[in-house]
C-alpha cells in the first residue's frame, strides 16, 4: 500500500512521482482516505518542486478517472468546450456557450468557482434563483442534447478528485501551481467528452500568472497534455489587466452577460475576447471554414436573438425562472447599499491592479476564504472605469454595491489605489495577446457592439 505521506515526502524533496504514486494519491482524494491536511501539503510540494509533463499527464489522466467519463451518441453538432484560467470580471462563458450553440455546437460545460480574488462560473450562476449547478450526469446529458449548452459544476460522478483538490488549492496559496492548473483543468474537461476545447489563458495584473512567460507555459502544458490525452485544443492568451466588462460580482455579471445577449451596448473588450474564443470553437468544430465566416456567424447568432433563446432555455431546463432574460431585475438579487467610489484626483485610468480590485470585492463577501464558504450574490462592482477613460466629477472608479455602509468604507481605499491615475491615457493593451499554436490567418476581431 502506498501511503500518502511517503507520496507527499517524495514530491516535497524534489524527486519524480511515478503514475502509481500519482494514481493512489488520486484516488485517496476521492474515496476519503487521503485527509484535507494532506491534500493541502501534496498541493504545496507540486507548488515548489513542479511537476514534470509525465506527471501532469498521470496526474490529470487519474483525476478523470476519479469518476464518470461522458461518451456522447453521434449528435447533430460537434461537443466543444471553452475553459478560461480566471480573472476578475470574466463573464465570457455566459455569453460563449448559449452564442456558440446558436452557430450548432454542443457545449457540456464543467465549471468551476471562484478561487483566490477571481470569481466563479458556478457562483454567478447560483445567484439566479433555482438555477441548479449540481446536477447528476444523465439530466446534465439531457440538457446539453435539448438546448446545445448546459454549464454545471463537477458533481461527486465527474472528476470527483478535482473537486475536492480544487477546494483546498483556493484557501492554500498553491492556485498558481502550472500542473495542479493544467490537471484540475483537463480532468473536468477530458470527462466532458468534447472533441475540441479552447482555453483563455489570462495575462496581467489579474491573472493567477501575470506574466507574460508563466503564462506562456501554461498555454504550452494545456495544449500538450490535452492532445496528449486525444483532445485537440487551442490557447488564446487574453488581457487581464483590468475588469473584463464594467461589473465584477456574481448577480451583477449575470445581469451584464444577459445584457450583452439581449443586443445592448456592450464593453468593447468584453465581446473581443467571447468571439475570439467562439471563432476558435467554430473554426476546431468545423462549423466555419474561416475566421471572417466564424465570426460573421457569431454576429448573427448575437442580433438575432438566437443566443439569448438559448441561455433562457438552459437556464429554465436547469430549475430558473422561464423570464430571466427578459426581466432580469424582477429574478436577480440587489445589494441595499449602492455607493459611487470617486478618484482622490481627477484625471485618466492609465492602469488597474486588477488582482488588488478582485480581493476588494472578496471582502466584501463576493469570494471564499475558506473551503465551502458561502458567498454573497448581491455584492460587487459595477461601472468600473477601463484604462483609457477620464474619471472624476460624474465619472466614478466604480460603484460599490454592498450589504452595509461599514462594508463600502473597509474596502473605499482599496479600490482607489487599484487604479493608476495621470494626466493622459497608455496605450492600451491589445485584448488578445498571443495564440498557442501560432496559425497564420489571424482572428477576426468582435464589433465595439453587436
Amino acid at each position: 500500500m502506498l501511503l500518502p505521506q511517503e507520496i507527499i515526502r517524495k514530491k516535497r524533496d524534489g524527486f519524480e512521482l511515478a503514475p502509481a504514486e500519482i494514481e493512489a494519491f488520486v484516488a485517496g482524494l476521492a474515496d476519503g482516505r487521503v485527509a484535507d491536511a494532506q491534500a493541502g501539503a501534496f498541493a504545496m510540494a507540486v507548488c515548489l518542486r513542479g511537476m514534470s509533463r509525465a506527471e501532469t499527464v498521470a496526474l490529470t489522466r487519474a483525476m478523470t478517472r476519479s469518476g464518470r467519463v461522458l461518451s456522447w451518441p453521434e449528435v447533430a453538432g460537434p461537443v466543444l468546450d471553452k475553459h478560461s484560467t480566471g480573472g476578475v470580471g470574466d463573464k465570457v462563458s455566459l455569453i460563449l456557450a448559449p452564442l456558440v450553440a446558436a452557430c450548432g455546437g454542443l457545449l457540456p460545460m464543467i465549471s468551476g468557482r471562484g478561487l483566490g480574488h477571481t470569481g466563479g462560473t458556478l457562483d454567478k450562476l447560483e445567484s439566479i434563483p433555482g438555477y441548479c449547478a449540481e446536477v447528476d450526469l444523465d439530466r446534465f446529458s439531457a440538457v446539453v442534447l435539448e438546448v446545445g449548452c448546459a454549464i454545471v459544476g463537477a458533481t461527486a460522478e465527474l472528476a470527483p478528485a478535482d473537486r475536492r483538490l480544487y477546494a483546498i488549492r483556493d484557501v492554500t496559496a498553491t492556485v498558481e501551481s502550472i500542473p495542479l492548473i493544467t490537471a484540475s483543468i483537463l480532468s473536468k474537461k477530458l470527462a466532458a467528452g468534447p472533441r475540441a476545447l479552447v482555453m483563455d489563458v489570462k495575462v496581467g495584473s489579474g491573472a493567477f500568472l501575470p506574466g507574460l512567460d508563466a503564462a506562456r507555459d501554461l498555454a504550452r502544458s494545456i495544449v500538450e497534455v490535452a492532445e496528449g490525452a486525444g483532445l485537440a485544443c487551442r490557447a488564446l492568451l487574453t488581457d487581464m489587466s483590468r475588469c473584463l466588462g464594467r461589473t465584477a460580482g456574481n448577480a451583477l455579471e449575470v445581469a451584464e452577460a444577459i445584457s450583452v445577449l439581449r443586443g445592448e451596448p456592450a464593453d468593447p473588450a468584453l465581446l473581443e475576447v467571447t468571439f475570439a474564443l467562439g471563432s476558435e470553437l467554430l473554426l476546431m468544430g468545423e462549423l466555419a471554414s474561416s475566421g471572417a465566416e466564424a465570426h460573421e456567424l457569431l454576429a448573427k447568432a448575437l442580433a438575432s436573438g438566437h443566443a439569448a433563446e438559448r441561455f433562457a432555455r438552459m437556464v429554465v431546463a436547469l430549475g430558473g425562472p422561464s423570464d430571466l432574460v427578459e426581466r432580469p431585475r424582477d429574478h436577480l438579487p440587489i445589494a441595499p447599499i449602492r455607493e459611487p467610489i470617486a478618484p482622490v484626483r481627477p484625471g485618466t485610468v492609465r492602469e488597474i491592479d486588477a488582482r488588488a480590485l478582485g480581493l476588494a470585492i472578496v471582502r466584501l463577501g463576493a469570494g471564499r476564504t475558506r473551503p465551502g464558504a458561502a458567498i454573497d450574490p448581491v455584492v460587487g462592482l459595477s461601472d468600473v472605469a477601463a484604462p483609457g477613460e477620464s474619471v472624476g466629477g460624474d465619472r466614478p472608479l466604480c460603484i460599490v454595491h454592498a450589504r452595509r455602509p461599514e462594508d463600502v468604507a473597509r474596502v473605499r481605499a482599496e479600490i482607489c489605489d487599484s487604479f493608476e491615475l495621470g494626466d493622459a491615457a497608455a496605450n492600451p493593451a491589445p485584448v488578445v495577446l498571443e495564440q498557442f499554436p501560432t496559425r497564420a490567418a489571424a482572428l477576426t476581431s468582435a464589433p465595439s457592439s453587436p
